[in-house]
């Protein structure tokens, strides 16, 4: 955190001094900008006065201009001025006191006017014309003024930048520890928080915008963290007693029968127990491994691009053999110009045994009654209804039936190992589809699986 809190400081005091300085120098030209811009219209009132000195034969007049110029104008420092009578468009009387570039002359004939600066003297010449004569008015005088306002507005610029150099770390310092204690505390309190404690929470009080964002976000991931701990905890408790019970019941047969002979049908019946065991092991640990291979990364598995219809007759030959007298039937609600819609990439294998487990626990909980799936398909989706008239879920199994093992009082009755309907969710969510659940208990229930065509078109299909 102090590192941060140093990037922060520095990062503030960096910005706003490179801020300051850049706001100072736009300043400072401006401030000198204005001052050569009111000191050069004050050179040209004078230029016009010499003008009409020079102009004028009127020995009054001459005096009256005199007088304006010496009495009506603030004076100048090191005020000269120079007439000089132009010969032609490009020749003038030259005056040797006068150390001008030729630039400026020829600015000055060219465009009527010019100024130019050296050692903070400045000249202004400006065109006359007097009954057709032209003439060059030279004034030159020191901006003296304007000079030390410019170098004392520079140090007060300089020892500005300079106090708010200090001022900008200060408050840069406070500023990092006011961003900073936020997510300290964050910290320290994510730091109290482990397996034993995961029901602990970060309190947002008094937290507003991205703190209160960050926190939430915390809080939100502790809660998925927490429900995931408690379905792991929960899938290891349940996994080592359902493995450990046909395990124990074949160790404890084969353990009674070898204590001493038997007779042939013991031992018959002693295998066809250990068999129906075994059976029910491998059963178990196949589904228990089924269900670990949806954790991985589902798209890099998609591999096949199968049409919808043939992968729901495909189930229902699987049914008709481990379920003879099953009454499934399926329809399909697409006309014959819709049925390139039903096409979708998918792991073939895995997609059906989602599917075939839903099917058949709609088969195995109504006892073998009628079981309807409706295929339908558009542009945008394809949804596969599938409904019964089953002993249906109460109410509060529902929010547990993504639990590994869990089984409902009702779905007890019946032989199985709670891993049918977790397995097949997580290969529809693998394969971006959704899996949707409405029942009633004693009435039936109705299981809605969509998979929407923007999530196809993004899979990764390798065919």
């Amino acid at each position: 955190m102090n590192n941060i809190k140093k990037k922060i400081t520095y990062s503030y005091v960096i910005l706003s001094t490179i801020s300051t300085i850049f706001l100072c120098i736009l300043v400072f030209f401006l401030f000198r900008s204005n001052n050569q811009y009111y000191f050069l219209k004050r050179l040209e009132d004078r230029a016009k006065i010499v003008a009409s000195i020079h102009f004028q034969k009127d020995p009054e007049k001459i005096k009256y201009y005199k007088q304006l110029k010496k009495n009506g104008l603030e004076e100048l420092i090191q005020e000269e001025d120079f007439v000089l009578k132009v010969n032609s468009q490009n020749t003038f009387e030259y005056n040797t006191k006068l150390n001008l570039p030729n630039e400026f002359y020829t600015n000055v004939l060219k465009n009527g006017k010019e100024s130019f600066e050296i050692d903070n003297k400045y000249y202004l010449g400006q065109i006359f014309t007097e009954n057709g004569q032209r003439y060059i008015v030279i004034i030159a005088a020191v901006d003296r003024k304007g000079h030390l306002t410019t170098v004392y507005i520079s140090r007060i610029m300089i020892i500005g930048i300079a106090v708010f150099f200090i001022i900008s770390l200060f408050l840069g310092r406070l500023l990092a520890k006011k961003v900073i204690i936020p997510v300290s505390n964050i910290a320290k309190e994510v730091k109290r928080i482990s397996a034993s404690n995961l029901s602990r929470r970060l309190q947002n009080e008094g937290n507003t915008g991205e703190i209160a964002d960050l926190t939430s976000t915390f809080n939100d991931m502790l809660d998925r963290l927490e429900t995931s701990f408690e379905i792991q905890t929960n899938f290891i408790n349940n996994a080592s007693h359902e493995l450990k019970t046909p395990i124990t019941t074949i160790i404890a047969e084969a353990e009674i029968m070898l204590l001493k002979e038997r007779e042939k049908e013991e031992y018959i019946t002693s295998l066809e127990n250990i068999y129906r065991q075994s059976s029910k092991l491998g059963s178990l640990t196949e589904s228990l491994l089924k269900l670990t291979q949806t954790g991985y990364d589902g798209t890099k598995q998609v591999q096949n691009v199968v049409r919808m219809d043939d992968l729901l007759f495909e189930v229902k030959t699987d049914l008709d053999t481990f379920f003879p007298d099953n009454k499934v039937s399926i329809k399909l609600d697409v006309s014959a110009k819709d049925s390139n819609y039903l096409s979708i990439p998918c792991n073939k294998n895995l997609l059906e045994l989602a599917i075939n487990n839903i099917v058949a626990n709609g088969v195995k909980y109504s006892d073998n009654k009628e079981v309807f799936v409706n295929l339908s398909a558009t542009k945008d989706i394809i949804k596969i209804v599938i409904s019964d008239i089953g002993i249906g879920i109460p109410s509060e199994d529902i929010p547990h039936l993504y639990e590994p093992f869990f089984r409902g009082k009702e779905a007890s009755k019946y032989i199985g190992y709670g891993l049918g309907l977790p397995l097949a969710m997580k290969i529809i969510r693998m394969h971006n589809g959704e899996l949707q659940i409405q029942s009633e208990k004693n009435k039936g229930t109705i299981v809605t699986i969509l998979f929407k065509k923007t999530n196809i078109k993004n899979s990764n299909v390798n065919s």
